[in-house]
Parts: C-alpha cells; structure tokens; sequence
C-alpha cells in the first residue's frame, strides 16, 4: 500500500467549518429568538464558505478541484451499476459528487433566500431593500418551508452514505478527511494532492478575500 494526500488542510477545514455552521444554522433557526442573532452571522460565514469552495474547485489541491469530480452522466450510471473504476476511490466516487454538488447548489440558494428574507418581526437580510416585495415574500417562504427541509434531507443523506460506504463498501470516508491521507494500492497511480504551506498562505488569503466580500455585501445592506 502507499500513503497519498488527497485532501489537502484547506479542504478538510471548509467541510468541518461548513459541517458545524449548517448544524448551528438548523438549531438557531428552530430555536428563534434572539438565537437569530447567531443565525445570521452563521449564514454569512456559510456564505464566504461557499464562495471560498467555489475559488478552491479551481485553485486548490488535484482532488479538490471539480474537473477531478466531474463525472459524464455514462460514467455515474456505471457506477451504479457496479463497474467502478479503481480511481474512483480516491477522491470523490461518481455518488459522492453529485452529493457534494448537490449540497453547495442547494446551501447556495439557501444562503441567497436568506439575504432577501424577512421575517417580519426584528430580523431581516441586507439585500431586502434592494428586491421587491413579491421577491421578499417568495424567497422567506422557500427560505423557511422548502429549502431547510432540503438541507436537513441531504444532509442526512449524506450521513447515512457515509455509514453505508464504512460499513458495507468497508471504505472509511471520514478518516482522510481528518488526516487528508489515503491508503491506496501501489499499482493504482494517481497524483498526490498540493498541501503545502505555500498552498495553505494562499487558501488563507482566498477565504480572507470571500469574509471581505460577505462583510462588503453586509455594509451594503446597512447603507441606508
């Protein structure tokens, strides 16, 4: 067997970071009160997660990038089928990225319904004063009755793929995210992941730079 980084640091702290923040996001929200305090400092940082995630799928590490994830839609009913390919185990299975792609387009469009919605009593986001009312009113509707639900079910999903793929498939998914390396076979040649402090100053910089468009887009909203 060989060692081979696969996820680099940058990587495994967006997914725990985005990981707590959507749990605290479904507990405040649930809690109400002034626990909304916390929900929207969370879907801010949820938001420069997501926009940080979107620059690291080009940028970042080989198997962080969606070209190494982007999979024809003949190569995933293949995989389905059972006829996977030995790279598919090394970074995201053809599944597991259309779980993961899944994820950031449905959390993505929480977080914008979140930016226009209002709820009518003390809380609101910054970009209600700029979109009309019906807008407002659709996007605190799907905000609170359709996207939340969508996000706990594929959350869940994603759990419950994790457990399927430890205890069935035998392939400990959780691991190398917490330590980025992979025990893969030495006939299996595959290009090891960029995690070098360099890479890591650069992430820092690129997440510096999303929190500074998050915090740009909140200002805006307070403008008036």
């Amino acid at each position: 067997m060989q060692t081979i980084r696969v996820w680099d640091l940058p990587t495994r702290l967006f997914h725990w970071l985005l990981a707590t923040a959507v749990v605290g996001l479904v507990i405040t929200a649930n809690i109400g009160g002034n626990w909304m305090n916390w929900h929207l400092r969370l879907g801010y940082a949820v938001m420069a997660l997501l926009l940080f995630r979107l620059v690291w799928g080009f940028v970042g590490g080989h198997w962080s990038r969606f070209g190494s994830f982007l999979y024809a839609p003949s190569t995933v009913l293949a995989y389905l089928r059972g006829r996977a390919r030995p790279e598919h185990r090394v970074g995201h299975t053809p599944l597991g990225a259309l779980s993961v792609f899944a994820l950031l387009i449905i959390l993505s469009a929480q977080v914008t319904t979140g930016l226009m919605s209002d709820d009518e009593i003390a809380f609101f986001g910054p970009l209600v004063r700029y979109v009309s009312g019906d807008t407002v009113a659709l996007a605190t509707s799907y905000h609170k009755n359709v996207g939340k639900f969508i996000v706990i079910a594929l959350v869940v999903l994603h759990v419950v793929a994790i457990l399927f793929y430890k205890w069935v498939k035998k392939d400990n998914l959780v691991r190398p995210m917490v330590m980025g390396d992979k025990q893969l076979a030495r006939t299996l040649v595959v290009q090891p992941a960029r995690d070098s402090a360099a890479s890591r100053v650069f992430a820092l910089l690129v997440l510096a730079m999303c929190g500074g468009a998050v915090a740009w887009l909140v200002q805006l909203g307070n403008a008036f």
